[in-house]
């Protein structure tokens, strides 16, 4: 409906700029169509006149009215007011209405995507994990967001990259090797030959003992032996990687999120992206020779000091090495880079973008688009868990989801706006209750499943098209308020994407349920009329499809039986 507002409204700025009341070259202002918080104003409200009236040279309210009269007939507008300083509020009639239960229907999976992205490669890096242990919560809803995010935009029209950057070098990759080298020689947590930065979990014996016995591990098409010397650091350390990131894989499988690219670390310097990203920056003039040290003058691009990129020993900073990723994927062809990142990260952001546009190749300023979650709390009998003792010292993804279940664990890690802190109930997310937002949710969906089985059992043939030729009669105010929820779902899908906030998809179907429930309770719907049944199935079976793809778009579940 907001996409045809939008177009009866430029046909009608055209009249106008043809009957000269604008000027020949006016350009069309970037006007807003958008839906009145109060519906007694209209189904939807446009600025457009206001936005004109300087142009035309005309006072707003008398303009509105002339773009009203210029409006093209529509039998899906009832009537049209002109509000405060120039407002056009559209009143849309049932047919409007009737005509989006419609659409559901014929499009099925393909309603409410559109093609805004036009097939522009966009990459979406998530999770992005050190191989140094199991998941925790906070990698869960990084994985959440990050998948739902590539999800909207793939709905948006976007060709949709999904990518895991694994940290396989540094500082942190030799703690884990020697964490398993100490577990090998029989040291545990606690003892003095124990090292200061070791990884104290259980998981650490899990790899030492798989590593002893010789275990074969297949990480994407190549396969690790456990060497069985336990003074061959190299090759400790290149199985307890391969074996985590093995198990890492298993828990994002388990949550039902996946990728198409994982990009290591360790390539940027094994295919010379590293030293790539240092000449161009030096060529391009940004750099400069002080104390030993390769500085990038990031104070050229906003930054407050300028930054290290090489120290004196040789070794490169962390930051360096994001700038040579990120100027890989601007490589590999994607237009836009979204990197889903815990808020902690947050002070190098900057330093990255600099890096980007210090390198002159003509890459956006907003290069790459950062979205940051906030931690998540868990709470279990109104007290906060935190322990695992797999993982010693943080609760892991794979715990939560063992006992929330994946559907309810993925939908509260993504209910709520990433920069906004999490608390996340488990005995909620258990409840077989109303109380449940992911339940109630998948409840209306499984409701209308059971409308149709109940139907079948009554001998009630359900007949589209029957259906669709009768949505006429769904001229009560419980139909009218359904179906202009429903109606609702295109635009929700079209603003995550543009916002990147997937939370808003959760918040919409749980508003779509509450009016299907409302609708439910108030309208029999297998009455003996079958032009009147057919016609309030129709509506039950399009909820039903906006529920359906909004939850994928989500990677929740559709059940039918509950």
């Amino acid at each position: 409906m907001k996409s045809e507002l939008r177009a009866l409204i430029a046909q009608g700025i055209d009249a106008l700029r043809s009957a000269g009341t604008l000027p020949a070259d006016f350009a069309t202002p970037d006007f807003v169509v958008e839906r009145p918080k109060d519906r007694s104003h209209g189904d939807f409200s446009t600025n457009a006149a206001m936005l004109m009236a300087r142009a035309a040279k005309s006072n707003p309210r008398a303009l509105a009215q002339q773009l009203v009269d210029a409006l093209p007939a529509s039998a899906d507008i009832a009537r049209v007011e002109i509000a405060g300083p120039g407002f056009i509020n559209f009143h849309l009639s049932p047919a409007a209405y009737q005509h989006e239960v419609a659409a559901a229907l014929a499009q099925g999976k393909a309603y409410g995507r559109n093609d805004s992205g036009k097939g522009r490669t966009v990459g979406v890096e998530y999770v992005s994990a050190n191989p140094t242990g199991p998941l925790h919560v906070g990698h869960g809803r990084a994985g959440a967001i990050g998948d739902c995010i590539a999800r909207v935009l793939a709905a948006n029209g976007w060709n949709a990259k999904r990518e895991f950057y694994y940290n396989d070098a540094g500082v942190q990759i030799e703690n884990l090797a020697r964490s398993t080298q100490a577990r090998l020689r029989g040291f545990k947590p606690g003892d003095a030959e124990w090292p200061a930065d070791a990884y104290n979990g259980d998981y650490i014996q899990d790899v030492a003992d798989a590593y002893r016995r010789g275990d074969s591990v297949e990480i994407e098409g190549h396969v690790v032996v456990g060497a069985k010397d336990i003074e061959d650091f190299d090759a400790i350390r290149k199985f307890a990687v391969a074996y985590l990131r093995r198990e890492q894989n298993l828990d994002l499988a388990a949550f039902g999120v996946g990728f198409d690219v994982y990009y290591l670390e360790s390539s940027l310097y094994a295919d010379g992206m590293v030293e790539e990203t240092v000449e161009r920056l030096g060529a391009a003039g940004h750099t400069y020779e002080e104390g030993g040290a390769l500085w990038l003058k990031t104070t050229d691009f906003g930054d407050d000091k300028d930054r290290v990129m090489r120290k004196s020993d040789g070794t490169y900073t962390y930051f360096l090495p994001d700038v040579a990723y990120h100027l890989s994927k601007w490589q590999r062809g994607y237009e836009r880079a979204i990197t889903e990142l815990g808020a902690d990260h947050h002070g190098s952001l900057a330093r990255v973008k600099a890096g980007l546009q210090a390198l002159d190749m003509g890459i956006p300023k907003d290069y790459p688009e950062y979205v940051l979650h906030q931690m998540v709390t868990v709470m279990r009998g109104g007290e906060e868990v935190k322990l695992s003792k797999r993982a010693g010292s943080y609760l892991t993804l794979r715990d939560l989801i063992d006992e929330a279940g994946r559907d309810a664990t993925r939908w509260f890690l993504i209910a709520r706006k990433p920069d906004s802190q999490l608390v996340f109930d488990i005995d909620l997310a258990r409840q077989q209750s109303n109380d449940n937002p992911v339940f109630y949710v998948q409840y209306a969906h499984a409701r209308v499943c059971s409308l149709l089985r109940q139907a079948a059992e009554k001998g009630y043939a359900w007949d589209q098209a029957n259906g669709v030729a009768n949505l006429d009669k769904l001229d009560d105010e419980a139909s009218l308020l359904l179906m202009v929820e429903l109606s609702r779902y295109p635009e929700v899908v079209e603003a995550a994407g543009a916002a990147l906030e997937p939370h808003l998809v959760a918040q919409y179907l749980r508003e779509l349920a509450y009016a299907f429930h409302t609708w439910y309770a108030a309208t029999p719907v297998l009455v003996e009329d079958a032009a009147l049944r057919d016609a309030r199935l129709a509506l039950a079976l399009a909820v039903r499809q906006a529920l359906a793809n909004g939850l994928d778009l989500l990677g929740v579940g559709a059940p039918e039986k509950m």
